[in-house]
C-alpha cells in the first residue's frame, strides 16, 4: 500500500497532505511523496541491475464508477511483437476469472494520465517491461459468461481470490515467455485502443521514443 496515511483519514485518492498520488510518478518529492519517490527509485534500481530481469509493473488501484476488473496499458509501438505481447496479461487474467473484462481494457496515451505509474513508469523503465494500471470496481462485477445484467457485489474474499488470480497469470506469462505454453489472442491491439487513440497508432512510427511519451 502506498497510501497509508490517506486511507487511514478515509480518503482514496489523496495522501495526508493533499496528494493525489497517481499524479505524483513522474517527479516525485521525497517529503511530500516519500512511498512514491521510495518506490520509483526502487523499480530503476530493479530497472539497471543486470541481474534482475523487470518485466512487469502492476499499479493496482479501485474504481468508483466503473464496475468488474480491468487493465490500461500504454501505447507505444506498433511492433506486432510487442503489442501482442502487452494482450497476454490481460487474455491470461480473462482466462482465470469471471470478473475480468477485455471490453474495458484500454491502452492509450491520454495526457493527464502523464503522471500515472504505468506512464510515467513505462517512459523510464525497459521497453520489454510491461506497466500496467489494473482497475477493480469498489462495488460489482457482471459475470462475462452469463446473458443477465444481475451485477455481483465484490467481497473481502473475491479481492482475494481476484490477488491470487493476478498472480496465477503473472506465472502463466512467463510460461509463455519461456515456451512452457501458448495463448490465443482473438482480437488485434487496435480495438483495445479508444477511438481517440486509433490516429495516433497508426501514425506512430515502429516504436516511438520516450521522450514523444513524455511530451503526449
Amino acid at each position: 500500500m502506498l497510501n497509508p496515511d490517506g486511507v487511514y483519514l478515509g480518503n482514496y485518492r489523496c495522501s495526508l497532505m493533499g496528494f493525489d498520488l497517481n499524479r505524483q510518478w513522474q517527479n516525485p518529492s521525497s517529503w511530500g511523496n516519500p512511498t512514491i519517490f521510495a518506490t520509483k527509485n526502487l523499480l530503476i534500481q530493479y530497472n539497471n541491475n543486470p541481474h534482475i530481469e523487470l518485466c512487469l509493473v502492476m499499479d493496482l488501484h479501485a474504481h468508483s464508477r466503473q464496475t468488474n476488473t480491468f487493465l490500461y496499458g500504454n501505447l507505444t509501438t506498433k511492433d506486432p511483437k510487442h503489442c501482442e505481447q502487452q494482450l497476454y496479461i490481460p487474455y491470461l487474467l480473462a482466462e482465470l476469472t469471471e470478473d475480468y473484462s477485455l471490453h474495458f481494457t484500454q491502452f492509450n496515451t491520454d495526457a493527464e494520465k502523464a503522471g500515472t505509474n504505468r506512464r510515467a513508469m513505462g517512459a523510464l523503465l525497459d521497453p520489454n517491461c510491461l506497466c500496467y494500471t489494473l482497475e477493480v470496481s469498489f462495488f460489482s462485477y457482471k459475470p462475462k459468461d452469463t446473458s443477465t445484467a444481475k451485477s455481483i457485489p465484490y467481497f473481502d474474499y473475491t479481492y482475494e481470490l481476484l490477488g491470487e488470480n493476478i498472480a496465477f497469470s503473472i506465472l502463466n506469462y512467463n510460461e509463455i515467455l519461456n515456451g512452457e505454453r501458448t495463448i490465443a489472442i482473438k482480437r488485434s491491439f487496435e480495438s483495445f485502443l479508444p477511438k481517440r487513440c486509433v490516429k495516433s497508432y497508426k501514425q506512430l512510427g515502429k516504436s516511438l521514443k520516450a521522450l514523444d511519451i513524455r511530451k503526449s
